[in-house]
């Protein structure tokens, strides 16, 4: 069957994200931290240190990756504009992705505190998010996103906590207002904790990377990380998993088209005939539906699926063989497993098997019906019975 494996990463927010902690989930999960030193060592950024540690948090085992500084104390931090940020950016050796996606982030949240402070987005001063730590948190997830290279990511709904938190702008409530900006469009919910449980960072990076916010998706789960955040939290752990998994997309692999009409006057037994030599040109499928049309005449809808060689030959006999005045046909894509026909020796006799697969999965197993039917006479048993002895030893054989 034609399709594709997709890698999906979701971002499960049970207790809020930050921009440390999804680097740090990022890097539980697999991406080596020495992978993300070498690509942010291109960053003009000079006087830190970066480290992965393994934390715990309500009895599990987390990464939490600190941005130290490693110049004086006396080292005041520069408070940097979108445009400073930019140009850092732009002058690394960094990938072009890497980039972009960094620079939308900070845009976003430029974005958000102009709105806030009632300026422009060139005019913001960064403070805590152009520090160099949180410049590292927003860059280094985009890098370790660039190297895991997932097809979709998605989130969970953003635990956002509640209270009061102090910034450079004084005391202000939870969530912030620059990160109430950045969680327009999010489903969001407080689960009572009173802390800021969302930070901007951590809600600009969810907000561009995520495709779509809800429950986990169907997928098989490859490995899992936890990212952990600063606080000690009772009764919840404060962590933020990240979980990569693998869902089989699948993709239309044949163009097909339908055939119908509408009949109300032609004598029943007709259709037998007519299905036969429906199915003799070569349609794929020919079924009834029964149908009222005006006045509330009762009818059928005779439909027959085709190829596009065969659509001129059935539509001439749907013609031809029923009273119907005319038909209507359209194009579309059926979606089929992978089919194969195997021949299975029984006591009872051979055979035919249908195995269908999905990707290398084997889905179904089906025993030819002509051959059970025919066994079945032969052997004066039960259809019923037949059929399910060989479906029986069918199941039991390995078919790969």
């Amino acid at each position: 069957m034609k399709g594709s494996v997709s890698r999906i990463l979701y971002f499960d927010c049970f207790s809020g994200v930050s921009g440390d902690m999804v680097l740090g989930a990022l890097v539980d999960l697999g991406v080596d931290i020495k992978d993300i030193r070498a690509g942010l060592k291109s960053l003009d950024l000079k006087g830190y240190r970066i480290e992965a540690a393994v934390a715990k948090r309500g009895g599990i085992s987390g990464t939490k990756v600190n941005v130290s500084l490693t110049k004086s104390k006396t080292f005041k931090q520069p408070s940097r504009h979108l445009s400073d940020i930019k140009s850092i950016l732009e002058n690394s050796r960094l990938p072009e992705t890497v980039k972009a996606n960094s620079l939308h982030v900070f845009d976003r949240i430029a974005i958000a505190e102009a709105e806030v402070h009632g300026t422009t987005k060139e005019k913001i001063h960064f403070h805590e998010v152009g520090a160099i730590d949180s410049i590292i948190d927003v860059v280094g997830s985009a890098l370790a996103i660039h190297i895991l290279a997932p097809d979709s990511i998605l989130a969970s709904p953003l635990n956002i906590g509640e209270g009061f938190v102090e910034c450079m702008h004084g005391i202000l409530p939870v969530p912030a207002p620059a990160t109430l900006k950045l969680l327009k469009g999010i489903p969001c919910f407080s689960s009572g904790v009173q802390k800021e449980m969302t930070t901007p960072t951590g809600a600009a990076l969810m907000g561009y990377f995520s495709e779509r916010f809800g429950s986990m998706p169907t997928m098989k789960i490859i490995r899992a990380g936890y990212g952990a955040g600063d606080h000690i939290i009772e009764k919840t752990p404060n962590l933020l998993r990240v979980v990569l998994g693998e869902s089989f997309c699948l993709a239309p692999n044949e163009k097909v088209h339908m055939i119908e009409a509408n009949i109300d006057d032609m004598n029943p037994e007709f259709y037998d005939c007519v299905f036969e030599n429906l199915f003799k040109a070569g349609a794929l499928d020919v079924f009834l539906t029964p149908i009222l049309m005006k006045k509330n005449r009762p009818a059928n809808k005779i439909s027959v699926l085709v190829d596009a060689e065969t659509l001129e030959q059935a539509t001439h006999i749907l013609l031809t063989e029923t009273s119907t005045l005319g038909i209507r046909h359209y194009p579309v894509d059926r979606t089929v497993l992978d089919r194969q026909i195997r021949e299975l020796i029984t006591p009872m006799g051979k055979v035919r098997v249908k195995i269908g697969r999905l990707g290398s999965e084997i889905l179904r197993i089906t025993p030819e019906y002509e051959d059970c039917k025919k066994i079945a006479r032969n052997e004066k048993r039960p259809l019923q019975s037949v059929y399910q002895e060989i479906s029986r030893l069918a199941h039991s054989l390995n078919w790969d």
